[in-house]
């Protein structure tokens, strides 16, 4: 027999699930590169910029642009590379908290 109060409960402890793990991304860090390592960029769980390293041979005028190409290049390699520990993250608050339906991922709602 269904039992609503049962379920109600599990959606509670789920949305405070979500929130504590939610609340823990910012200390999940993710770290991209470009140009061999030559341009680095450091993102938090909540899709932040933490840091950005340029290496000092890098500060030729002529190559501005290129050096501003790498940098974007960092900054989305790490957004990828969080989005991944984001998804675990979610995925490893929230085990046992809901039964593994298939197709159903809570790292989606990110």
């Amino acid at each position: 027999m269904f039992d609503m109060m049962k379920m109600m409960g599990k959606v509670k402890e789920l949305q405070d699930k979500m929130k504590e793990a939610q609340e823990n991304l910012i200390h999940i860090t993710a770290e991209g590169e470009a140009g061999g390592g030559m341009v680095k960029a450091v993102v938090n769980g909540k899709k932040q910029v933490v840091s950005i390293q340029v290496d000092k041979d890098m500060f030729v005028p002529a190559d501005q642009e290129m050096v501003q190409d790498l940098i974007v290049a960092a900054i989305n390699h790490a957004l990828q590379e969080v989005d991944v520990l984001a998804k675990q993250e979610i995925k490893k608050s929230t085990q046992g908290v809901i039964p593994d339906i298939p197709g159903f991922d809570l790292g989606s709602m990110l």
